[in-house]
């Protein structure tokens, strides 16, 4: 597999940010749907979404929550900051930053939400050991991914194997070397999306 590299994902997004929503939002919305729904219910005090994009998850997160969210493409937090301006009263921050290396103090969010990133990012142990960082101490970390291993979806993770690595997207990525490896709590694991294409994994950042 080819190594991916921050380039490679700048530039993937610089082209999908006028279609993303088009392409990726109601087939991912499921996925998107059960992290929110998961985060209303902590009703955090302070949320950071590692890998915002467009904003799609913005409006849905609970409304007293203080919102930061990140992600590297610039073209697509244009369009997020779009989105965040028609929600004047909510207090929404949006940034420019690599998840790999997060400009944010130790200890900053109750709740950090993190969909469709984990297997894009080019390290995805870095962005880990940041989430964990910027975490507080017994906060929540929601990971929403794709997750390699489906019989359904094994023949069609080798098809798309190689188009993946060209736009930079980890097909076939192993739920046991990238979550069952660390030394943090596991409090739920649940299929969503067509087939359970993804997993939405709850963790408290012990």
């Amino acid at each position: 597999m080819n190594p991916i590299s921050v380039d490679n994902v700048v530039n993937t997004y610089r082209f999908y940010a006028p279609v993303y929503d088009s392409l990726f939002g109601a087939v991912l919305e499921p996925g998107r749907r059960a992290l929110t729904e998961t985060v209303r219910a902590l009703q955090p005090s302070s949320i950071l979404e590692v890998g915002v994009g467009t904003g799609l998850t913005l409006s849905q997160y609970p409304e007293s929550a203080a919102i930061t969210g990140i992600d590297i493409s610039d073209h697509m937090l244009e369009i997020a900051r779009e989105r965040a301006s028609k929600m004047p009263e909510r207090s929404i921050q949006l940034a420019a930053m690599n998840a790999e290396m997060m400009d944010l103090p130790d200890d900053s969010f109750d709740c950090v939400a993190v969909p469709y990133v984990l297997s894009v990012t080019p390290h995805p142990e870095r962005l880990v050991a940041e989430i964990r960082r910027v975490c507080r101490k017994d906060g929540t970390i929601l990971i929403l991914n794709h997750f390699s291993g489906s019989r359904f979806w094994w023949f069609l993770e080798r098809a798309v194997r190689s188009l993946a690595n060209r736009i930079g997207f980890r097909s076939d990525f192993c739920f046991n070397e990238q979550i069952l490896k660390y030394d943090w709590e596991i409090q739920s694991v649940r299929k969503v999306n067509l087939f359970g294409l993804s997993r939405l994994v709850v963790i408290r950042n012990t």
